[in-house]
């Protein structure tokens, strides 16, 4: 039996580089998935691939620093499977500046996407995830969450944001049988990171900062999420649970 036989995933930002490598190997482990990511075009295109492969996939346009288009998404999930058995908040962007020159509509932009984005996604995905009673929810961070990079710090500040919420979610979200974890990936080689990557004193640079000496591939992220979102990763206790009681 495949690993996540039955399940039903959403992915942010699954159009395209981790987010897709976890799509894919979702929907190959038996998931159906449900891509989400505002750019329709590449979206269905995602979907489209995973259908061609004998996978489950449908694509949902949608802008998770838009409330209402986060409120549509889970309306459709609803409709559509009536639970969520895994959630991943892959979708982020960044902003290259010194902060010195970071102006306010910059910053803003990187934040709602990143982090109101993240919150949203979780927050109106609850009910869903409670309907499963085993689900996961797995928030993409970054290792620049704890190690900074020049000219990167609405980024930085972002996914430590993300790092912070993943904690709290997982002693709020624990009783309800819902797991919660981040990933911190490293550099790895995505459209995002290529953009700096293609000078190759920079790539050096970068590289020698990495213990294997070459970036990670989205689908190294991917085979971490494998695991968090079945039912090999620790399970909380669920309702039923005497702590669940006494804390009432």
């Amino acid at each position: 039996m495949r690993r996540l036989e039955d399940k039903v995933a959403l992915i942010t930002g699954g159009a395209a580089g981790i987010g897709k490598a976890i799509a894919e190997t979702f929907a190959k482990e038996g998931a159906e998935v449900i891509i989400a990511d505002r750019n329709a075009e590449d979206g269905a295109a995602a979907a489209a691939g995973i259908v061609t492969k004998n996978g489950a996939a449908i694509s949902q346009p949608t802008d998770v620093s838009d409330i209402a288009q986060v409120k549509a998404l889970m309306d459709r999930v609803a409709e559509l499977f009536g639970r969520l058995d895994i959630l991943v908040n892959n979708a982020g962007i960044g902003e290259r500046s010194d902060f010195r020159h970071l102006d306010d509509e910059a910053w803003d932009r990187v934040w709602q996407v990143n982090v109101d984005g993240t919150v949203r996604c979780a927050r109106e995905a609850f009910d869903l995830l409670r309907k499963s009673g085993r689900a996961s929810v797995i928030n993409v961070s970054s290792l620049m969450a704890n190690k900074h990079t020049r000219q990167m710090s609405a980024y930085s500040a972002s996914k430590g944001a993300i790092s912070a919420l993943t904690r709290s979610l997982a002693v709020e979200y624990a009783p309800y049988g819902i797991r919660v974890n981040h990933l911190a990936p490293g550099y790895i080689d995505t459209d995002m990171i290529g953009r700096f990557t293609g000078n190759p004193l920079i790539a050096k640079l970068l590289l020698g900062q990495t213990p294997l000496r070459r970036f990670g591939a989205p689908q190294d992220v991917a085979n971490a999420a494998l695991f968090l979102a079945s039912d090999e990763a620790p399970t909380s206790p669920g309702r039923g649970s005497r702590w669940m009681a006494a804390w009432r």
